[in-house]
């Protein structure tokens, strides 16, 4: 008997993959018996030790993550440079005491006062045109005054901030700098001319007319979800088309294919009881039921609300 059992191991095939696995897995689950009862023979509180260490580590973990502080943004200094122009240019070094010249040096602690007269002209408004960060604390903000004579003079503060972005202070008076030159201008993309009598046209006029003048309803000129309420109060008494410009061929179409989009330029006349004013909408139509729906007005770049492309 013995030497038929040993024949046998010794051509009894290699273990496979499965099997080592099983092996390996037997030994481990033989290991955890082994370290629970050592557990045990130490005694209940080396036990509650060893039961509770995983759950103490997550704990900590979560505690870790959720005390986690996200760093402050530094806010803009160009409302505080506003304020500190605004009240320098009101100010006069022999009127210390006066509301303007106080609120000035509080904002710029030794920062001189200009020595003028009573008969300086003081600006209508002041604003800030242009802010730049120069280093982690040090911005410099470029502001327009404006005149009653119709001048326009450019100022530029230096600003420091403090750590956390929360305080600022103008560490010098103001420099006056030339103004920013006009930018060039690309062609305008409305090539295609709009019959006045046209669809595209109609739909336009009437959409602003009950917009600007509450001639009508302005929902009945919307698409299906789109949302814009008219200006209120009305500013106009009436409102008349001047010309119309599309950059797609289709806003001279009759009678265009449901979903086709047009994007027009909208060159209006507007009447109140002052006179008139020339007026431009950018508009966004679709055709649908014979008919051209307003999806989105662009004018100010600011599309309706909840326009649908």
């Amino acid at each position: 008997m013995p030497p038929a059992k040993q024949a046998s191991t010794e051509h009894a095939a290699p273990p496979t993959a499965a099997g080592a696995r099983l092996q390996r897995m037997r030994r481990r689950v033989r290991l955890g018996h082994l370290c629970v009862w050592g557990a045990v023979a130490a005694g209940p509180i080396a036990l509650a030790v060893a039961v509770a260490t995983p759950s103490t580590v997550v704990r900590a973990a979560s505690a870790t993550k959720s005390t986690a502080v996200t760093p402050a943004v530094p806010a803009s200094p160009a409302g505080y440079a506003t304020v500190f122009l605004n009240a320098w240019l009101r100010s006069r070094s022999e009127a210390e005491d006066t509301a303007q010249a106080r609120l000035a040096q509080s904002i710029a602690p030794g920062v001189e006062l200009p020595d003028t007269s009573d008969a300086q002209p003081e600006p209508v408004s002041v604003v800030a045109v242009r802010t730049a960060q120069q280093a982690d604390t040090t911005w410099s903000v470029t502001l327009a005054a404006q005149y009653a004579d119709g001048q326009l003079r450019y100022y530029a503060v230096p600003v420091i901030a403090d750590s956390d972005g929360a305080s600022f202070t103008a560490s010098a008076a103001p420099a006056v700098v030339a103004g920013p030159a006009p930018a060039k201008t690309s062609p305008s993309p409305y090539t295609v001319t709009v019959p006045a009598d046209g669809a595209v046209s109609s739909a336009a006029g009437e959409f602003l007319a009950a917009y600007l003048t509450g001639s009508g309803e302005v929902d009945r000129y919307l698409a299906p979800g789109v949302r814009l309420s008219p200006v209120v109060p009305a500013p106009y008494m009436s409102l008349e088309a001047r010309q119309v410009s599309a950059i797609e061929e289709a806003a001279t179409e009759k009678v265009p294919a449901d979903g086709t989009k047009v994007r027009v330029l909208a060159q209006m006349e507007a009447r109140d009881g002052a006179g008139t004013w020339p007026l431009a909408y950018e508009l966004t139509l679709r055709a649908r039921s014979g008919r051209w729906e307003v999806t989105e007005l662009h004018s100010g770049r600011i599309p309706a609300e909840g326009a649908r492309r």
